[in-house]
This record gives C-alpha cells, structure tokens and sequence, in this order.
C-alpha cells in the first residue's frame, strides 16, 4: 500500500507531462514547450528551497543569487576566448582531457574556450563553496535575521554582476553553447531539440522529486523534520541541528545553480535579472504556496504559474496576478492545493465504491 502511494504521484506527474507535450503539439503549438521548459527549471530552485524552509524550517532570500552564480559561472568559461594560451603544454594537457575545446567562431576563425561539461563542474565547486561561506555563519540565526542575511548575500551578487565588464554588465552574456550531454541529446533551444528538452527537464525534476522524496523518508528526513517542528528538543536528542540545516542549505544551493546551469545553456543567455531580489521573493512565494514540504505540490504550483507568466498570460499586470494568485492559494489552501485536491478525489473515489457496493450487495 506504501508503495503504491508513494507510486501514484510518480505517475499522475509523468501522465500530466505527456499530455501536455501531446496536447501542444497536436493543436499546433510545439512552440508552447519553450516556455513550459524554462518553468520546470525554474521550479528546480523553488524544490530545492522547500527543503529549506519546508525541512530545515529556515528562510533563505538569496536563491536567485545561487542560481545566477551556476548560469554566470558555466556562461563565463564556455564563452570566453582562451586562444591566446592554446600554445600552453597546459592548454594541450586540458585539450586533450577535453576540458578545453576549440571552435569556431562568427567570423570563421577559431576560439579555444571551456567545454559545457566541466563549466557546470566549475560552477557546482564554486556553489558549493560560497553557500558553505554563506551558510555556515547565517544559518546560526533564526527568524527575519536570517532571511535579512541571505538577502544582502543576493543584492550583493546582483551588484557584483551588474558592475563587472566580465560578466556583461546590465546586458548579461549571449551566445552561450549548447550542452551535449550524450549521443542525441543536447540541451539546446533549438526548435529541432524542443520536444527532446523537455522530456530532459521533466525527466530531471521526476527524478529529483523521487529522491527528495526518499530522503525524506531516511534518517536525515526525520532528523530535518525534527529541527524544523522543535529544534531545541531535537537539539536536546543528539542531533547535530547546525549540520543538517547546513547541508540541507548547501544543497538546496546546488540545485538553485544546477538550475541555472541548465537554463543558461538552453536559453544560450543569462541575465542580471536573475539574481535579482525579486526573483529570490519570488521562490520563496512559490515554495509557500505548493506547501512547503510537499514537494509535489511546489513542483506543481511553480511551473504553472511561471509558465503563465512566460506565456505572459498576465501582461504588464503580471507581478499584481502573481500575488493575488499566491494568496489566494495560501489564505485557502495552506498546505498547497494538491492535498485538499487528493482527499477530495478520495473522498469521491470512495463514495463512488461504496456506491456501487450497495448496488451489488444483497437484495
């Protein structure tokens, strides 16, 4: 019976996702899964978050600042020209090990830069590091002091983008590669990859919200539910509160830059707007209104309403629907929608076979 609960999410996700790419390419609207794509991903940061906020029982408003760092790391190193160091026995060392790759440009010369594959390397090891900076100190405060911290942490990263040349300044970084992860397939926003890319980010989120899932249900789960329900009692019982709540931090970081990386390649741009403090309210928004915890449900709340809102459902009233949206669904359905969604399917489910054992029964 406990598997086939935990099955049946699995599966309605699955189904939803097929119907929908059916759905838009039968109608003629194959263009549609652009957008939807690009929500999936989007709602990678707001998963992550949840376990943080849903798990951990911590606020964090500088996911964006994480998302943009993997984008702006992986778009930096496969777009800029190391040519002038291609005679380096370095430079061959890496070229052969395929670290570095050479191509061609524009205007049909040739550029040496870093391939896909070990940006996304790079930028996970600098995640890694700067959310272990970041959340060892803050993580020791509670309540708006910490949201205000991981808040500074993202205006400064905004700034740091949008003052340095590097980076592209306002104007963000064009012509980033695609990312050839393996015989056909690529992460790419060509129209001919569209169905293929979205497949790769369902895939993707189905397999991060059985695993979150799973982790739930272990050890480290009960030990994250402790903290978050009573963490001075769960402190008094031996468990090491700061370490969980770090390593739940460091890796909800992780996924906000996964993310990024894989955006950044399939849209072959990043922008600053991407760690802007808006986008980090945002998630956090999100994370509220799927119920925090429930994985499902914050998978489900998230790209339905980021694809509207790329589809630009809303026009210039966007940010005002968005809210009105999110507290409705907070003021009514605290938990996020998809719980009160089940028991009333169950509860119809169960009239519906009582019903018809009534109409069997004994005369």
């Amino acid at each position: 019976m406990a598997t086939r609960r935990h099955l049946l999410p699995v599966l309605a996700f699955a189904a939803a996702m097929v119907a929908a790419q059916v759905g838009f390419c039968s109608a003629g609207k194959a263009y549609c899964l652009t957008q939807l794509t690009m929500a999936i991903y989007y709602a990678v940061v707001v998963i992550g978050l949840a376990l943080v906020m849903g798990c951990a029982g911590q606020v964090s408003l500088g996911h964006g600042a994480f998302f943009a760092i993997g984008g702006y790391t992986s778009a930096v190193l496969t777009t800029h020209d190391l040519s002038a160091y291609q005679q380096a026995a370095w430079a061959g060392w890496l070229r052969w090990a395929q670290v570095l790759v050479v191509k061609p440009d524009l205007y049909g010369g040739e550029v040496m830069t870093v391939a896909p594959w070990a940006a996304f390397v790079g930028a996970m090891l600098l995640t890694f590091v700067v959310a272990c900076v970041i959340g060892y100190p803050a993580l020791r405060l509670k309540g708006h002091y910490l949201a205000m911290a991981t808040l500074g942490f993202g205006l400064i990263v905004h700034k740091i983008i949008v003052g340095s040349a590097t980076l592209g300044a306002a104007d963000g970084i064009t012509g980033v590669p695609a990312w050839r992860l393996g015989p056909g397939l690529t992460v790419t926003g060509k129209a001919t990859e569209r169905v293929a890319n979205y497949y790769l980010a369902c895939g993707f989120v189905l397999l991060l919200l059985v695993a979150l899932g799973n982790l739930l249900r272990s050890r480290v789960g009960r030990a994250l539910q402790a903290i978050h329900d009573r963490e001075l009692a769960a402190d008094s019982m031996g468990v090491n509160t700061a370490a969980y709540k770090l390593k739940a931090f460091v890796l909800s970081a992780l996924l906000a830059a996964t993310a990024g990386v894989l955006l950044t390649h399939y849209s072959g741009s990043i922008g600053p707007s991407e760690a802007g403090a808006l986008k980090s309210v945002r998630y956090v928004a999100l994370a509220a209104a799927g119920g925090m915890a429930n994985f499902w449900g914050v998978a489900v709340v998230s790209i339905v309403i980021n694809y509207l809102s790329l589809r630009g459902w809303f026009g210039t009233y966007d940010q005002a629907v968005f809210g009105v949206l999110l507290i409705l669904i907070v003021s009514l359905a605290p938990e996020g929608p998809l719980k009160p969604l089940g028991a009333w399917l169950r509860g119809r489910a169960s009239r519906w076979f009582a019903r018809r054992g009534d109409a069997h029964g004994p005369a």
